[in-house]
């Protein structure tokens, strides 16, 4: 089915309902790497002084590549002249499906992110709904 503008709207519905789960996903994971950090460094004085260790402290480049992927998906949704086949949005499923699963590729991230996933309940579930979604496909 495609939406008036020919764009097709199963790809785009299946990749905005799968960014929401993402956005979850990455606040929690956010939310948890701060009180890990906070727990060894102490508090945190403002969000802008998060902001600035999300863009500047090695602790938390790991997230990067997840922060990358939904600004990649933000700006494919949020496109003047969006992707005219489904593929389009199916690559960018495709890549997120990738991120959350162990793969040589991303080791680094995985080890990570799998501990996090172990450590955090919130991240956890947020995990197994991601996983639920991708198997709906």
């Amino acid at each position: 089915m495609e939406t008036s503008n020919g764009v097709p709207e199963q790809g785009r519905q299946k990749l905005a309902e799968l960014r929401l789960i993402l956005l979850n996903l990455h606040k929690a994971l956010l939310d948890s790497e701060r009180t890990a950090y906070e727990i060894g460094h102490g508090a945190i004085a403002s969000p802008a002084a998060f902001l600035q260790l999300l863009i500047h402290d090695p602790t938390f480049q790991w997230l990067r590549p997840i922060t990358t992927l939904i600004v990649q998906i933000d700006e494919t949704l949020a496109a003047k002249k969006p992707p005219a086949v489904d593929r389009d949005f199916e690559q960018l499923i495709a890549d997120m499906r990738a991120l959350l699963s162990p793969s040589r590729e991303e080791a680094d991230f995985w080890k990570r992110y799998f501990a996090v996933v172990q450590r955090d309940p919130a991240v956890s579930l947020l995990h197994e709904k991601m996983e639920a979604a991708f198997s709906l496909r």
